[in-house]
């Protein structure tokens, strides 16, 4: 009985290590992160409820605007049997525009250690990305930015492509004081190629 409560006890310790954010660099800045599928009249009770602390994110035109992403998986998808499976410690690789613009592009790569995220980016060109649609990820090996070395590595190794787009609508709302951020994304579509 004794060491079963022993036991119990070094596998609780395990499982704070294990959910606990890993150790920080200086530029790393983990957050958690919530979803929620909700109605558009629990929207909007929300927005009204929450308009005297937050206001809309000044990166928003118009009340907000639109994100395409298009998702990098394996052969074997496992970005996607990973995330549907729940495993705590997984990665994903997107690319990221708005409002339908080439001024923007973004590489990402979006980390979750349990409960934690970690968010990454570096700007590409319309080119780049033209380049790497084209299979071409040669150029990305030499980019001053460690993530698109890194995205290079997966490409090449782990035979990452292109597999899904999303599009939706965002409407982002952020406190002032503070590091909260509420975002109501609506119209979600997805596109999955092969």
């Amino acid at each position: 009985m004794k060491n079963d409560a022993a036991l119990w006890q070094r596998g609780m310790e395990w499982g704070k290590e294990l959910l606990a954010p890993p150790p920080r660099s200086h530029a790393e800045a983990y957050r958690h992160e919530l979803k929620y599928l909700i109605s558009y009249a629990d929207k909007a009770e929300l927005a009204v409820r929450m308009a005297p602390v937050l206001h809309l994110d000044p990166h928003a035109k118009q009340g907000g605007y639109f994100i395409r992403s298009l998702y990098f998986d394996d052969y074997w998808n496992t970005a996607y049997a990973e995330k549907d499976a729940g495993v705590l410690l997984r990665k994903k690789y997107r690319v990221r525009v708005y409002n339908c613009s080439d001024r923007s592009i973004k590489l990402e790569r979006k980390k979750k250690f349990g409960s934690w995220i970690y968010k990454e980016a570096a700007p590409l060109t319309r080119a780049e990305f033209e380049r790497i649609l084209a299979g071409d990820y040669d150029f990305l090996l030499h980019s001053p930015h460690r993530l698109c070395q890194e995205f290079y590595t997966e490409c090449v190794s782990n035979v990452l492509r292109p597999r899904v787009i999303v599009d939706y609508d965002r409407e982002p709302w952020i406190l002032e004081a503070g590091t909260v951020r509420v975002t109501f994304d609506m119209g979600v579509r997805a596109a999955v190629g092969s």
